[in-house]
C-alpha cells in the first residue's frame, strides 16, 4: 500500500451535532485513515456507528466539526470558492442508500442522469447529452428505452442502477457508496456489487463502500475499516481482518455471520462485545496502533503488547 498514491487523507475527523446541549451527539469521533487511487475501502459497523455520516462529512453535505479531509492535496473543508467547489463536486460523487428517495420523482431518468451534465457543461448540444446518458445507461446495464420513463417504473435493482449512472455522468475519481445494495434482494446486490468492480476496472475509480454486510464487503473491499460509536477501532486488508480480527467489537461483528452449514450453524457461539471489558485506566492512552504491517487497533498500550503476542 505504501507505494501507492494517497487519493484521501482524513485526519482526525469529527461530526458533532447539538454541540453544546444536553443531547450532543458525536457521530463521528476524531478519526483518520488513508484511500489510495484504484482501491476500495470498506467502511463496516453497526447501524448508527457513524459510517454514512462520514461518508457525508467527507463529500462536504455535512461541515466538518474538526480535522481534515484531503482530496488530491486539497483540504476539502477549507474556503473555497463556487467555481472550486464545483470542480471538486465533479471529481467525488455518491451513490445513495435508498434508490427511491434518492431519484426526483418527477424527473425522468434521462433528466435525472444528465442533472450533472448540464451543471457542469459536459454537453455541447442536445444530442450530445441525449447520447451521453444512453451511453451511461448501457454501461450500468440498462438500455436507451429507459430514458423517457419515471423512477417509479423501476425495481429496486434498476433504480440503484440509475443512481451509479448519475454518479458516473460526470467522469468522476472517487465515488463514497453509502450502503447501495442494503434496500436489495440478495441476487440483485451480487449484480450492482459485480457492476461496480466492473466499473472500477474499466474507470479506474476509486470506492469509498459503506455497509454492514461482512461478507459483501469482504468481496469487493481491498482493506476494511470497522467503526464502532465514532471511532474506528480497526483497519487492515480484506483478508487480514477475517483471518486475524484483534479488536473485540470485530470478532463480535465476525461472528455474527451467519455460513450456509448447518453443522457450523449449530456449533456457532456469538461472542459479546462490551466495552467496559477493555477496562482503561484513567489517563490512559488509547489509540491507533499498528499491531502488525497494515494493520492498525484502537487500544492502549497494554493491549497492544498482548494483541502483537496473539497475532497470528
Amino acid at each position: 500500500m505504501t507505494e501507492q498514491k494517497k487519493l484521501l487523507e482524513i485526519k482526525n475527523l469529527k461530526q458533532h451535532f447539538n454541540i453544546g446541549r444536553p443531547n450532543e451527539v458525536k457521530a463521528v469521533d476524531g478519526i483518520s485513515f488513508d484511500i489510495y487511487k484504484g482501491e476500495t475501502l470498506g467502511l463496516v459497523g453497526e447501524s448508527g456507528c457513524g459510517k454514512s455520516t462520514t461518508g457525508r462529512t467527507i463529500i462536504r453535505l455535512y461541515d466538518a466539526t474538526d480535522g481534515e479531509v484531503i482530496y488530491d492535496g486539497e483540504n476539502v473543508h477549507g474556503k473555497k470558492s463556487k467555481a472550486d467547489l464545483k470542480k471538486f463536486n465533479r471529481k467525488m460523487q455518491m451513490i445513495f442508500q435508498d434508490p427511491y428517495a434518492s431519484l426526483n420523482p418527477r424527473m425522468k431518468v434521462e433528466d435525472i442522469i444528465a442533472e450533472g451534465i448540464d451543471i457542469h457543461g459536459l454537453a455541447k448540444s442536445k444530442e450530445e447529452r441525449k447520447k451521453m446518458v444512453h451511453d451511461l445507461l448501457e454501461t450500468v446495464g440498462l438500455n436507451k428505452e429507459h430514458a423517457n420513463r419515471y423512477p417509479h417504473e423501476f425495481s429496486g435493482g434498476q433504480r440503484q442502477r440509475i443512481g451509479i449512472a448519475r454518479a458516473l455522468a460526470v467522469q468522476p475519481e472517487f465515488i463514497i457508496a453509502d450502503e447501495p445494495i442494503s434496500a436489495l434482494d440478495v441476487s440483485i446486490q451480487a449484480q450492482v456489487v459485480n457492476l461496480m468492480k466492473r466499473l472500477q476496472r474499466e474507470k479506474g475509480l476509486t470506492y469509498l463502500f459503506i455497509a454492514h454486510d461482512l461478507s459483501m464487503v469482504k468481496y469487493i473491499s481491498d482493506r476494511i475499516g470497522v467503526m464502532y460509536f465514532g471511532k474506528l477501532v480497526e483497519l487492515t486488508t480484506a483478508e487480514n481482518l477475517y483471518k486475524n480480527p484483534l479488536h473485540p467489537y470485530t470478532q463480535s461483528l465476525l461472528s455474527a455471520i451467519p455460513l450456509p452449514d448447518p453443522d457450523y450453524e449449530r456449533q456457532r457461539v456469538r461472542k459479546t462485545y462490551d466495552p467496559k471489558s477493555h477496562g482503561y485506566g484513567e489517563g490512559e492512552e488509547v489509540k491507533m496502533r499498528e499491531v502488525a504491517p497494515d494493520h492498525f487497533v484502537l487500544c492502549s498500550e497494554s493491549e497492544f503488547k498482548q494483541y502483537q503476542a496473539a497475532y497470528k
